[in-house]
């Protein structure tokens, strides 16, 4: 199945579809993949919320305005060099934990289980970065943001407890 219609299934049967994705094998270019791409979008969902603090907006009297391209470098580096790393290991953790309540999956359904999670709810944090950028803060913006945490968590847990329970 395209990425794109199993992202739109995972918001109804998150543990339909990963179990799919589980049963294609264990691919861990798939697992990179899916990671890298979240990333990256997510870096791309930035750029609203930059060029308003680069335009001067939202910033504290006084305080210099940045450089856009300085911010840009700063968010490129750091959602896709460093949080990939980190959530590669927030995934063993939430294996660790998994084994302690009985699960009985592997690492690599873990990973896979976040990394399509959060693969799965980019659109959503893509919109959180255009009610940022447009919007700035306020409870628009953090009713979205809301909106992301609940459906991560929701289709995240989902996942998890699919990956973890061997069939």
């Amino acid at each position: 199945m395209p990425l794109t219609s199993d992202i739109a299934q995972t918001w109804r049967t998150p543990r339909r579809v990963i179990r799919r994705i589980l049963d294609q094998g264990r691919r861990e270019d798939r697992a990179i993949a899916f990671v890298l791409i979240a990333c990256f979008l997510i870096f791309i969902a930035q750029w609203p919320r930059l060029s308003r603090v680069a335009a001067g907006f939202d910033l504290p009297p006084g305080e210099e305005v940045p450089e856009l391209s300085r911010l840009m470098a700063y968010e490129f580096m750091s959602w896709v060099m460093i949080w990939p790393l980190l959530f590669y290991m927030i995934a063993a953790v939430s294996h660790l934990i998994a084994k302690v309540f009985g699960g009985k999956g592997d690492w690599y359904g873990a990973r896979i289980a976040l990394f399509w999670s959060l693969l799965a709810t980019v659109p959503v944090l893509l919109l959180h970065g255009l009610t940022a950028g447009f919007l700035g803060p306020g409870p628009q913006t953090n009713l979205v943001g809301a909106i992301w945490v609940i459906a991560f968590g929701v289709i995240w847990g989902q996942s998890l407890r699919e990956a973890e329970s061997k069939t």
